[in-house]
Formats: structure tokens, sequence, C-alpha cells
């Protein structure tokens, strides 16, 4: 499954850096924000910030990098409920 990612600023109050992510279709499956330094042993990992359909969920996870989070949402939106 491929997707566009499209950077993006997200008022978190902490961590803004941020990605949006698109599926083949142009819908809007997930946001990614890029941990900072106050994430002790996660900086520099990036956080489901919010994931829709699928991917929505109370345990929100945390990725070494975008091909990581990319991988998981694509398992996600696969997965037969």
């Amino acid at each position: 499954m491929s997707f566009t990612l499209q950077p993006v600023r997200v008022g978190t109050g902490a961590d803004e850096e941020g990605m949006l992510v698109f599926d083949r279709d142009q819908r809007l499956v997930a946001v990614l924000t890029h941990l900072g330094d106050q994430h002790d042993g996660l900086s520099g990992h990036w956080f489901l910030e919010a994931g829709f359909g699928r991917l929505d969920g109370p345990n929100n996870p945390t990725f070494a990098d975008l091909d990581a989070a990319q991988t998981w949402i694509s398992q996600s939106l696969t997965k037969r409920r």
C-alpha cells in the first residue's frame, strides 16, 4: 500500500513537527508527530497522534522512523475485522 506524506505543524504544545498520511485515494488516515528531546528514549521517533477508521484506538504506538510507521499503517489498514 502506498501513502502520500504531507508535512504539517501540529498544535500539540510541544512537538509541532508532523506528517499527514493519506492513502492512495487521498483520504486522510493518520496524523504523526515527531517526538522531541523531552521524550526520554523516544526522541526522534514518530507518534501516532491521531488515526482514523481502523487506525483509531486507545493505544497509539510510536515508530523508529517514517518507514516503520507506514508499514504499521499498511498492515493495520489491510487487517480483516
